[in-house]
């Protein structure tokens, strides 16, 4: 694994990917703590940001163009800047089960699957896990 590739990327690219690394990280620490105590709250507070900034960071980045500047995973960034405040508010209204399925999606949704694509040979973090150019390209 290298980060030249990703170190030699446009300052939005490497701060939208150590974002959401630095997500993926606390999410799963998430998972395993102990929920509701105060370690909970103020890493979920550390996460809500990063998945924000995450999201938000992704409308500067057009690296792959469906429609016009935009893509397919522009619309994820979307549904994470409306879900993970209703989430945070399920949270504040106590309403637990809500707040853990939301966030739980938020994780899978938001970090898993868009993460999966972004080792598609040819981005730039398939260059990073695999080497540039592994794939032929």
């Amino acid at each position: 694994m290298l980060l030249d590739p990703l170190l030699a990327a446009p300052l939005v690219i490497q701060a939208h990917a150590f974002a959401a690394m630095g997500a993926f990280v606390l999410g799963i620490v998430q998972f395993a703590g102990i929920k509701g105590a105060l370690p909970h709250r103020i890493v979920g507070w550390v996460w809500v940001v990063l998945m924000l900034f995450t999201a938000a960071s992704s409308f500067w980045i057009h690296e792959i163009r469906i429609w016009g500047a935009w893509s397919p995973i522009h619309l994820l960034g979307v549904l994470v800047l409306v879900l993970t405040p209703l989430s945070v508010l399920a949270a504040r209204r106590h309403k637990i089960r809500r707040h853990a399925s939301a966030m739980t999606g938020l994780f899978i949704g938001g970090l898993v699957i868009a993460g999966l694509f972004a080792f598609v040979p040819g981005r730039i973090m398939h260059d990073v896990l695999f080497g540039t150019n592994s794939a032929g390209l």
